[in-house]
């Protein structure tokens, strides 16, 4: 196995602040590795390091064998790119965000010209090269950032958090051009990321990281098995554990306890974990008739305003977690106990043993 970046017992410390303790971890070159841990453990901190933003307090870092140390730093941090969960655009249009750092690295017009148009084809937003970018919508600017990142052609990607609190549509079009760059190159991408449904997709490995430490890291397959653990460490939300059995339709009903079914697009009998993902829920204050084969009655419990979307908590037998936009919110006039109906695709049942 080449290895693409190490960590040798690195501790990164901000006065009393211990951010990462004793941290040793090697990311296979070539492909996705993920980062899972609640807010605060030090995923962010460790993406840092290994964008050469932050020097550890102590230990060694490698980048492709080469020791990270001072008077390399800036020569190194060439080789790699980090798109923030936040996104920071320059006050121009998208395409001088874009080029900007080709202009940099000297390449000329025709090239940069060239790379500026991949890369937003990639992420969908071909003839946008032209507008502001500070008055995009979030999810169109946070492509930009990735499509700037992905322009630069770096040996290592770093993403941190990269859909998070993202429409649905911006989020979906983020995945594909990441599964898309990890498909076609050469590119070491860490990812940082609460999303089940990404690790499942898109990661070969893992690392589950809590408090500063490395607490596990294997293959997706296997730290997925374990849905327990994975509750440490994530914010895993809607994950449900029962046992299925296999209809005639060739679909599964889980029994998840609470006089609750759930129907998924799979064939499994037995012993089953599954997830879905809050955008995938659709969310009503009648019953609607559509084809999602699971639609529950309930309440909303919690509201979390994230600004172009809002998260809820909802009641329904068991605990669900869904994401709407603040129009459709706003539009229909939901509050605290408000009565509602939560509605999702056999299709959208993720399994994760």
């Amino acid at each position: 196995m080449s290895v693409m970046a190490e960590l040798d017992n690195v501790t990164k410390m901000y006065g009393e602040i211990t951010a990462l303790h004793g941290v040793s971890l090697e990311i296979p070159k070539g492909e996705v590795f993920t980062l899972i841990g609640p807010n605060g453990s030090g995923k962010t901190t460790l993406l840092k390091i290994l964008a050469c933003i932050e020097k550890p307090t102590k230990g060694k870092v490698y980048l492709n064998k080469e020791l990270v140390k001072e008077g390399i730093m800036a020569k190194l941090r060439l080789k790699t790119t980090m798109v923030f969960q936040k996104t920071a655009l320059f006050n121009a249009t998208v395409y001088k965000n874009i080029a900007y750092g080709l202009k940099l690295r000297g390449l000329s017009n025709k090239e940069a010209n060239e790379r500026v148009r991949n890369v937003l084809r990639l992420v969908r937003l071909e003839g946008y090269g032209k507008r502001p970018a500070k008055k995009l919508s979030g999810g169109e600017q946070q492509r930009v950032s990735l499509a700037r990142a992905l322009a630069l052609g770096t040996e290592l990607l770093l993403l941190d958090e990269p859909t998070a609190n993202l429409d649905q549509r911006s989020g979906s079009i983020i995945e594909a051009a990441i599964s898309q760059i990890a498909q076609d190159t050469n590119t070491t991408i860490v990812l940082a990321t609460h999303n089940l449904f990404q690790v499942k997709a898109l990661s070969e490995k893992v690392a589950l990281i809590n408090n500063g430490k490395l607490v596990d890291v294997g293959k997706t397959r296997e730290i997925l098995d374990d849905s327990k653990k994975l509750a440490d460490f994530a914010r895993v939300e809607n994950i449900f554990s029962g046992i299925s059995h296999v209809t005639k339709d060739g679909t599964s009903i889980i029994n998840v306890g609470d006089h609750m079914q759930i129907e998924a697009a799979t064939r499994r009998s037995g012993k089953i974990s599954v997830f879905v993902r809050p955008e995938d829920i659709i969310l009503s204050k009648t019953k609607i008739v559509s084809s999602a084969r699971n639609v529950f009655e309930g309440e909303i419990a919690e509201i979390l305003d994230l600004g172009p979307t809002v998260r809820l908590r909802i009641r329904a037998g068991k605990q669900f977690v869904v994401q709407i936009t603040k129009r459709s919110f706003i539009e229909m006039h939901l509050n605290l106990s408000s009565k509602v109906f939560v509605a999702f695709k056999a299709s959208s049942v993720q399994t994760i043993d």
